[in-house]
């Protein structure tokens, strides 16, 4: 249940922010706005949300989904869009923003929809580096002669 809300809200924040981007600013038509949205949602969800997120924190999964907003808006925006925009400035400012809400949203995620468990501080990870070292100590050696050949 928790990623059916996750995925809501995900699609509410690309259609709210495509939708002032690209609509106010460009002229951008609602069903094309709707289109993209969709798009960016379900992929940056399953790709940048479930599988990256936990393996390369907020900054990979943030990184992935900016560079994935910008290719969809300039491909999808060369095939969809009516009228001539700047496609490029369309697309790398809406990537901006919507980078921006993915900042937050991974922050969501973690602490809501993958429990906390997928993004570790620093301070964790050295912790848990700690937790597995493996000591030797002389007492392993006692049957063994320090001048053995093999």
């Amino acid at each position: 249940m928790e990623h059916w809300k996750a995925v809501f809200m995900k699609f509410i924040m690309c259609i709210g922010i495509l939708g002032l981007v690209l609509g106010l600013f460009f002229g951008v038509s609602f069903p094309n706005i709707f289109i993209l949205s969709v798009l960016l949602t379900v992929v940056s969800y399953i790709v940048g949300d479930v599988y990256l997120l936990p393996r390369f924190e907020n900054w990979g999964a943030t990184l992935f989904d900016f560079i994935l907003a910008f290719v969809a808006i300039y491909l999808l925006g060369s095939f969809l869009f009516e009228m001539e925009i700047p496609l490029v400035t369309a697309s790398l400012v809406s990537s901006a923003f919507l980078a921006v809400g993915e900042y937050f949203f991974h922050k969501y995620m973690a602490n809501q929809v993958l429990d906390g468990h997928a993004i570790r501080s620093d301070e964790e990870k050295e912790l848990i580096n700690q937790k597995l070292q493996a000591e030797y100590s002389e007492e392993l050696n006692q049957g063994i002669p320090e001048d053995r050949e093999e």
